[in-house]
């Protein structure tokens, strides 16, 4: 019986383990999904064509076509499209002051099509 009890708590502790790894993996990609969603709003702020961000979505998918062995497929498009976008023409030609007051303006959760 008391054996039965500690291989159910060690099972538990492990199950537990998992949970928090998983956990903190969605933690990570939800950062990243924030980051490339505020991204997008200050393009769209921007008055980005539809082209050009079609481009930008065209190579994230592009380079993302064989997933890496080892790195979660979902993080290395976030985080490839995360590269692109931040690499935009658009938003390297604009004022640091602009971009700040977009952001702290609007919610960078709000993107209408």
């Amino acid at each position: 019986e008391l054996q039965r009890k500690v291989e159910e708590t060690e099972l538990l502790k492990m199950e537990l383990q998992m949970l928090e790894t998983e956990r903190v993996r969605l933690s990570l990609v939800e950062e990243k999904l924030m980051d490339v969603l505020q991204l997008l709003q200050q393009l769209r702020d921007l008055n980005i064509s539809k082209r050009a961000l079609g481009k930008i979505l065209l190579s994230t998918l592009e380079s993302c076509r064989d997933p890496q062995p080892g790195k979660a497929h979902l993080f290395e498009v976030l985080d490839t499209l995360h590269h692109e976008l931040t690499a935009c023409e658009l938003l390297q030609s604009q004022p640091l002051e602009k971009a700040q007051s977009h952001q702290s303006l609007s919610n960078p959760l709000v993107i209408s099509c």
